[in-house]
């Protein structure tokens, strides 16, 4: 296999340009009031994190609309930890590497906001009243600094299709517990007790169970 490599800032500019004025310029420290109605709307955003040697990791994140951000203030904004599998990847990364990256989405739209600055982790603030879900307080929140804050244009969205449902073939893939049952193969678990741990009950535990 052979390839042709990039390997200098001239010649990645060279093959695809220089940003335009609207780009190039787009970029803020502070929330504007659009923001705030935006993160408002937003359910999901991916955390992007990395640890000193480089090592990356980018984890999910969801709540409901006006629950899944809590702004603290133009510059602060707080992210709340619920129930999981106590990996935490990407928390483990944040104690040695601050500096955090967040894309948030809200289904339908294909521009999304994104935020990059450094975080540092807290167990409780008066504000985790404000990201209560169904009675249950967050684990933990993720306490984000702004440093710059810009939107990303909707092509990659619009290039994949991704919010055009009748493209979506989720049955094109084995389920959930197959998987885990073909990346972990010495798993004690059968595939049907992985069908029923991954069932109804694993959605109704969301915010009360570690999983």
């Amino acid at each position: 296999m052979t390839w042709s490599e990039l390997t200098t800032v001239e010649q990645l500019e060279g093959l695809v340009g220089r940003p335009a004025y609207r780009a190039a310029n787009k970029v803020r420290a502070a929330l504007l009031p659009i923001d705030r109605e935006w993160l408002a709307a937003s359910p999901f955003c991916v955390l992007a994190t990395a640890d000193d040697q480089g090592h990356c990791d980018a984890s999910p994140k969801g709540d409901p609309p006006g629950q899944l951000v809590h702004i603290v203030d133009d510059t602060t904004i707080a992210i709340a930890e619920r129930p999981g599998n106590r990996r935490v990847d990407g928390y483990h990364n944040v104690l040695i590497n601050p500096r955090v990256g967040l894309n948030f989405f809200v289904p339908g739209r294909g521009d999304t906001l994104r935020i990059n600055g450094r975080a540092r982790l807290v167990s409780d603030a008066d504000f985790f009243e404000a990201l209560v879900v169904k009675g249950h307080h967050p684990i933990l929140a993720l306490v984000v600094e702004i440093e710059e804050v810009f939107y990303h244009c909707a092509k990659a969205f619009m290039r994949s299709q991704l919010w055009q449902h009748e493209t979506w073939q989720p049955d094109v893939l084995p389920s959930v517990a197959a998987i885990s049952k073909a990346t972990i193969p010495d798993s004690p678990e059968t595939l049907e007790q992985l069908e029923a741990y991954y069932g109804q009950s694993y959605e109704q535990g969301i915010y009360s169970e570690t999983r």
